[in-house]
């Protein structure tokens, strides 16, 4: 298997992992949300720390050992 290729089961294992964490936390505290009528907006501030701490932790493994 050549190195492109690697990189792109990395990338999607990752992308995998996003998914299953994001399924799983769904709405943390701290994600702001507001409704008005028919507008509703949510920001998910807490949830986009979670991932990016998982991910900078991944990262740095993966750096790590490569």
């Amino acid at each position: 298997m050549t190195g492109i290729g690697k990189i792109f089961i990395v990338i999607g294992v990752v992308f995998i992992i996003i998914g299953l964490i994001w399924g799983i936390v769904g709405k943390l505290p701290g994600d702001i949300s507001f409704k008005k009528g028919n507008v509703s907006f949510h920001f998910p501030i807490m949830t986009s720390i979670v991932v990016s701490i998982i991910l900078s932790l991944i990262f740095y493994l993966i750096g790590r050992f490569r």
